[in-house]
């Protein structure tokens, strides 16, 4: 009987590592096509606890942005959920401020607080964490200095759609 449960654990830990490898490809849409493969990478972050209408928005804006390194995951929390996760990953904001937004670097997820999420402010916000993304950094400096470049190309486009 041990040897039956250590052979399938040992299958089942070797099917997990298999599923990380790929056949070479690095085609993402698999066709060639380039207009496929922009759609795919475009959508390849996933969001969760959204309405519809805030989904579309985050994703409109961040393809507006294009930034060079895309959130794997923006989640929607209420705002009870969003102070514990800034207490869990040790968010340091200064006194007197407050954050609405924030960023956990190693796993690539942006946090928004549900409950204080503004429709019209929420471009200016998403550029400066996905600022911190694309400059791997904590640093508040790094990160506006990239927001500057994704809020021009925001503008841009409020500004074409006129």
């Amino acid at each position: 009987m041990k040897v039956v449960a250590v052979a399938v654990l040992f299958f089942l830990g070797f099917a997990q590592i298999c599923w990380g490898q790929t056949n070479g490809s690095t085609n993402v849409a698999g066709t060639g096509d380039s207009e496929m493969a922009a759609a795919v990478q475009t959508n390849s972050f996933v969001v969760l606890g959204a309405t519809a209408q805030q989904e579309a928005l985050v994703r409109s804006q961040i393809q507006t942005m294009q930034p060079a390194v895309l959130p794997l995951r923006v989640v929607f929390v209420p705002h009870w959920k969003y102070v514990d996760n800034t207490r869990v990953f040790h968010l340091h904001v200064p006194t007197g401020y407050t954050s609405a937004l924030f960023t956990h670097l190693p796993s690539r997820t942006i946090f928004i607080d549900a409950d204080r999420y503004f429709d019209e402010t929420l471009g200016y916000w998403l550029a400066h964490e996905l600022g911190h993304l694309v400059t791997n950094s904590v640093k508040e400096d790094d990160a506006e200095k990239a927001a500057r470049e994704f809020r021009k190309r925001l503008e841009g486009s409020r500004k074409a759609r006129r």
